[in-house]
């Protein structure tokens, strides 16, 4: 049986999906959900139910009880992940879960120097505990979802301006659906076992590029402009606009190169080239 937990948000109902659509049975797959309620539409299909909380250990090892494959969605409690992680890897060995596929990230800067330190920690920790518990284990470096460019561009259609302080850094985005697609040709299959695989796109673009490609899709003229990461916190106060710090790590990271990776690993998993940062681009500005 299947285990997968975060069922409730978007990435975790995808591969779901997915799952059931390389027709897996309903009866084959279990969720894990702090709350029953969000999970009434799983329930409808026939889902297996779960109640547990990656801060409640006893919670856990029931939950975790007659799984071979669980697919373990890193915590978003940034501040308890390490721990959280730590407690779901103990319980999923007590409870005899065989095979752990683990949501990590991608990375290539990892000491405490990075910006991402916070983020990554965990995912380092995990990792290592993984391949040192003696489990079957599956590794998913997952990349930032290419849904999220919008977010950090902004309005830029009324603006004009992609204003960030990423310098001349390159990211590879790949569509949440297509992450998902790929997680779950893992589970559904065999010979994917104690290997690590790269969620990331075939090609990285610059913000120079995002706002070229934009200007060419709609007729507007879209400008990047790289401010230092203290001129774009000044502007930020002067203009009374307050974002997460973990938006400003991101970016700062991505002015390191640390999100340049690219990797033809799920495209070699769905059997099909990858949707382009262009595409998705057209789609979300041509008619905006």
């Amino acid at each position: 049986m299947i285990l997968i937990t975060g069922a409730t948000g978007h990435f975790g109902k995808l591969t779901i999906d997915f799952l059931l659509k390389k027709g897996i049975e309903t009866s084959q797959i279990a969720v894990l959900v702090r709350n029953t309620e969000k999970a009434t539409d799983l329930n409808e299909k026939g889902i297996n139910i779960r109640v547990g909380d990656y801060n409640d250990y006893s919670s856990l090892v029931r939950a975790f009880r007659g799984i071979d494959k669980l697919l373990f969605v890193s915590g978003t409690d940034i501040p308890n992940r390490t721990s959280q992680h730590e407690q779901v890897l103990k319980a999923a060995m007590d409870a005899g879960v065989k095979h752990i596929i683990y949501t990590s990230g991608e990375f290539r800067i990892e000491g405490q120097d990075s910006p991402l330190w916070n983020f990554v920690e965990a995912h380092i920790k995990t990792e290592k505990w993984l391949k040192e518990s003696g489990l079957t284990y599956t590794i998913l470096k997952n990349g930032l979802y290419m849904e999220y460019i919008p977010y950090f561009i902004g309005n830029v259609l009324e603006t004009g301006i992609i204003y960030l302080p990423a310098g001349n850094g390159k990211i590879s985005v790949a569509l949440r659906s297509e992450m998902a697609e790929a997680t779950a040709t893992i589970l559904a299959m065999e010979g994917h076992e104690n290997k690590s695989y790269h969620f990331v796109n075939t090609e990285a673009y610059g913000y120079e590029d995002i706002a070229r490609y934009i200007s060419e899709f709609t007729g507007k003229t879209i400008n990047y402009i790289s401010p230092t990461e203290e001129e774009f916190r000044k502007t930020l106060q002067q203009q009374g606009v307050s974002i997460p710090e973990e938006y400003i790590s991101i970016i700062l990271a991505q002015a390191q190169g640390d999100a340049e990776m690219v990797s033809d690993d799920m495209e070699k998993l769905i059997g099909r080239k990858l949707t382009p940062i262009t595409t998705f681009l057209q789609e979300a500005y041509q008619h905006g």
